[in-house]
């Protein structure tokens, strides 16, 4: 939004960021999990899972949130899914005016720069092509991803395009992944959209390593304005910067309530309990947290799944030192390396170089390439309630209790073999995406650079359950057809749960199985959203109500979750905010989209 609102010459932005400019590492898709898990990169939030969890280490859900110019787009796994016509339909018919799906779909077309591609089948009336945002398919196409969606394809569920205006019915659709890179490279927001000329305007202010920590508002209660916001800056000094128009708030579904919450808009009862003046009793202010949950099926894949040492070497060197790799700590003692590990550094360098001037390799992705998305009979007749993910890769030990949580020795019979350097597995996830469960954000202090008390209430509702053992089981399918076509192994369930449920490496898994399993290692796909939402919190037009000057645009505002992946319904509601805001304040951006 800072760029568009900037692209007109007469009005002046300031930029506030907590985080610094993008680290070169956050241009390499395939290193996400690295970013995950760096307190330079990552707010490092944790949150109390309610009805999961039980796996992970200390019972705490992982919350990761970009701390970087681009936010949360420089972290994730960079899947380009904007969600279910009927999601956005069904905001537009709950009071969210100007919302529908026709109405939302222009500001998609807007930011999209989709690169054509022969692997996938695309609704060319439903994409742009001119945007900055760079959209494509991973090349070259790995062997799993492509074995994965014709095995959904086997179990019924037709190849098309999941952000085309057909979602294709109950029986939903499956592709290979879209995804917010360009040529090879990560194409965050900050990439996209603020880079390079933009962020150098003499009208545009970027503040970064600068943490805002309350919204100045002026007036009494029924006729507040807000008038600038408070920050500590790089040197620990607050600072204030005064707005004439407007402060908009755009720090995603966890900060953004926290925010409003420290200035004084929020439930009476709870700012009270923390010392903090009411200002604007807003009682859904951080209420009806929605998130989507996932739970990973470990499959051996000899032949499909890419191994973590082939991970490495695409990489480049640095990826394959000490302490978890075979090349020294210092790159100075490479000059004496073996032979066989100088031809492994010289691969690795080989490689990484291609992925940097050609775009293409393993480190072109995250390697979560290929999805599917239908309806279990189970949720809204709106829409999609299920989606299958495919992840290429089974991650390797460090990865699995920095990342996910969870304890190798405990999930897997023989961890050092399963996890092994070479071996070859996939992740098959199964995941609900309309989840009936809501959390909430609450104030852990009165200070906003203290991390809020976050609950999720994971399967709070028993419907959400339900799904997940519907969705499993229709996981189980396509890995039935890629062990009939590719011969992959048996699912690997956790010891401990195997012996208290009686089951036997290849048997079916119970309902009951597949409860625990859930219950124990089901995972966040951190797509938090909804907790300013339109029509409690923000008016359509994104206006905080109760407050003259305060806008809130980000997934904070979606009245419920999209049925898949956030980021591309996020960059969205930037896009139409920033048309909002300009057309109320005269302002001249280069294109309007909307009516």
């Amino acid at each position: 939004m800072a760029a568009r609102l900037s692209e007109d010459p007469a009005t002046r932005v300031i930029l506030i960021e907590a985080g610094g400019t993008p680290p070169p590492a956050e241009l390499m898709p395939a290193a996400c999990p690295v970013l995950q898990v760096n307190p330079e990169t990552d707010w490092m939030f944790t949150a109390d899972a309610g009805g999961c969890g039980l796996g992970l280490d200390g019972g705490r859900m992982m919350v990761p949130r970009g701390r970087m110019l681009g936010g949360s787009s420089g972290i994730n796994y960079m899947a380009y899914v904007r969600g279910h016509p009927g999601d956005f339909d069904a905001w537009a018919e709950g009071g969210a005016t100007g919302w529908s799906y026709d109405e939302v779909l222009p500001y998609f077309r807007k930011s999209e720069g989709l690169v054509a591609s022969d692997d996938i089948t695309i609704d060319a009336e439903a994409h742009g092509t001119e945007g900055p945002l760079g959209v494509a398919v991973r090349a070259p196409v790995v062997a799993g991803a492509r074995a994965f969606v014709d095995a959904a394809v086997a179990a019924g569920i037709p190849e098309g395009d999941y952000n085309g205006r057909d979602r294709g019915g109950p029986a939903g659709l499956v592709s290979l992944l879209q995804t917010t890179t360009q040529a090879g490279k990560r194409a965050s927001t900050y990439h996209a959209f603020l880079e390079g000329k933009p962020e150098i305007r003499p009208n545009l202010m970027v503040i970064t390593h600068a943490q805002v920590t309350r919204i100045v508002l002026e007036g009494e209660p029924g006729a507040l304005r807000a008038t600038g916001v408070e920050y500590v800056d790089e040197d620990g000094a607050t600072q204030v910067a005064g707005a004439r128009n407007e402060v908009i708030v755009s720090a995603g579904a966890i900060a953004s309530p926290q925010l409003l919450m420290v200035s004084g808009i929020g439930p009476r009862e709870h700012l009270e309990s923390l010392g903090v003046t009411c200002q604007v009793d807003a009682p859904d202010v951080g209420q009806h947290l929605k998130d989507h949950l996932q739970f990973g099926l470990f499959v051996p894949a000899p032949g499909l799944g890419v191994s973590m040492v082939s991970m490495g070497i695409a990489m480049g060197p640095d990826a394959l030192r000490a302490p978890a790799g075979p090349l020294p700590a210092d790159p100075a003692d490479d000059v004496s390396l073996p032979p066989e590990l100088e031809g492994l550094r010289a691969e690795a360098v080989r490689q990484v170089t291609e992925w940097a001037t050609e775009g293409t390799g393993l480190a072109s992705s995250s390697l979560y390439d290929a999805s599917a998305w239908f309806s279990t009979g189970l949720g809204d007749p709106h829409t999609h309630d299920a989606q299958i993910g495919l992840f290429a890769c089974g991650y390797n030990a460090p990865i699995w209790q920095g990342v996910l949580r969870v304890d190798p020795a405990t999930y897997f019979a023989d961890p050092e073999t399963t996890l092994s350097p070479t071996a070859e597995s996939l992740l098959v996830l199964a995941n609900p995406v309309q989840p009936h469960s809501e959390g909430e954000i609450l104030l852990a202090s009165p200070d906003a650079r203290v991390a809020p008390d976050i609950r999720m209430n994971y399967y709070g509702d028993p419907h959400d359950m339900a799904v997940m053992i519907a969705v499993v089981r229709r996981t189980l399918d396509i890995v039935d057809k890629l062990r009939e076509t590719h011969g992959v192994g048996d699912v690997l369930v956790p010891p401990f749960l195997a012996d208290k449920h009686g089951h036997t490496a290849g048997g079916e898994l119970s309902d009951a199985l597949i409860e625990d399993l859930a219950r124990h290692y089901s995972f966040t796909v951190y797509h938090h959203t909804s907790t300013c939402r339109i029509g409690s919190v923000v008016d359509p037009q994104l206006r905080v109500l109760g407050v003259d000057g305060l806008r809130v645009a980000d997934a904070s505002v979606m009245p419920n979750v999209v049925s898949g992946n956030t980021n591309a319904a996020a960059i969205m509601i930037g896009e139409k905010a920033a048309e909002v805001i300009a057309r109320e304040h005269g302002l001249s951006l280069e294109e309007f989209v909307g009516a």
